[in-house]
């Protein structure tokens, strides 16, 4: 498998993960979603947030290099995101509604790579201005990764408001051979 390949298995397992989480959630009510548990961003709506948040910004570095240019256009005309726990969307329908175009977003750009475009060397600015100069497969794997994470966090804090999500795991989607 090449590593475009994973980008784009970890693309659609992105979208289908999301999709359960977001119809699992609506199983509470919006007090629930936005009462603050203790996580680190609080509540399970600001844990959401938060994703998008990350996504957003990770997004729009990706958009600076040439893989992304034209498939991350869309996304690099968002407005940055002021703090990572942001609530860009008070609302959990116009979250969901979001969260779904993002993934599509996300499918398509994953879509377009190619293994010379994930090799080059991504330079950028953290959040806070510090530069980096990073291999883009590293930074791809970290998007999903911290995608990953947080969403792990929003399975608990449903779980413990008696909400099962169901299956969670990429092997899910890893088809028999």
């Amino acid at each position: 498998m090449s590593k475009t390949d994973l980008f784009r298995q970890m693309a659609t397992y992105n979208q289908w993960i999301n999709d359960s989480l977001y119809e699992a959630s609506t199983r509470l009510d919006a007090g629930e979603l936005a009462r603050d548990r203790g996580a680190f961003f609080g509540s399970i709506l600001g844990t959401l947030n938060h994703i998008v948040v990350g996504d957003t910004l990770w997004l729009k570095r990706f958009a600076t290099h040439p893989s992304g240019t034209e498939t991350l256009r869309a996304v690099s005309a968002l407005p940055a995101p002021s703090s990572l726990d942001q609530i860009l969307f008070e609302d959990f329908r116009k979250l969901h509604e979001h969260r779904r175009w993002l993934d599509g977003e996300i499918i398509r750009w994953a879509d377009g790579l190619t293994e010379a475009d994930v090799d080059q060397v991504l330079a950028y600015r953290n959040s806070k201005g510090k530069p980096f100069n990073k291999r883009l497969s590293y930074l791809i794997l970290h998007f999903f990764n911290h995608q990953t994470h947080h969403r792990g966090q929003i399975s608990t804090l449903l779980s413990q408001a008696g909400v099962d999500i169901g299956v969670t795991d990429l092997v899910a989607l890893i088809p028999d051979e």
